[in-house]
């Protein structure tokens, strides 16, 4: 099992707004290393909206001083080392990396994602599939939800969970067993 969970939180509505992104790396089926970086939402989506606040209590005086979206990036990737990428409705988490690429215009390398949304739908029999009802289900418990390296973490635990679950040993296995397959970052 070797992957990067990867969760944004946003300024506002529109997916070119990160302001706050967690990674975790998880190597041999261990998380290893962790990634938390707070940083200016790329011009024009470089506002807060009080909804958006409420949710994940980053405000603009937090990234004042903090680098640019366009100078996170890089760092981002280097972090990802090519490896796949999962996140908790990862459609969001996908858009959010592309539309604030663009915006920056930053050139992707093609990386290959999953959704630990849709393979918990295949694992699990709950009421809810959002990410702090599946982690709350596993006996993950104690995060901070919408803090992006706790959302990260409790990401990566939930397919750790769902590995063990299905008897899987490679992300390659959980996929197939959870009936999903690798989506690519571009068209």
């Amino acid at each position: 099992m070797e992957f990067i969970s990867i969760d944004f939180e946003t300024a506002n509505s529109s997916p070119a707004s990160p302001c706050a992104v967690g990674l975790v790396k998880v190597t041999d089926g261990q998380i290893i290393e962790t990634l938390s970086m707070l940083f200016r939402p790329p011009f024009p989506n470089n506002w807060f909206h009080e909804g958006n606040i409420r949710v994940h209590g980053i405000k603009p005086e937090d990234v004042a001083d903090a680098p640019d979206w366009e100078e996170v990036l890089p760092e981002l990737l280097l972090f990802t080392d090519g490896l796949p990428l999962l996140a908790h409705n990862a459609a969001f988490d996908m858009g959010v990396l592309r539309a604030s690429a663009a915006a920056v215009s930053f050139d992707l390398p093609n990386l290959s994602y999953g959704c630990t949304l849709h393979m918990a739908r295949k694992t699990y029999n709950l009421d809810s599939y959002r990410l702090n009802a599946v982690a709350y289900a596993i006996g993950h418990e104690e995060f901070a939800h919408h803090d992006a390296l706790a959302d990260a973490d409790a990401c990566a635990r939930i397919a750790l969970d769902m590995a063990n679950r299905h008897e899987a040993g490679s992300l390659d296995e959980l996929l197939i067993k959870t009936k999903q397959r690798f989506k690519t970052l571009l068209v």
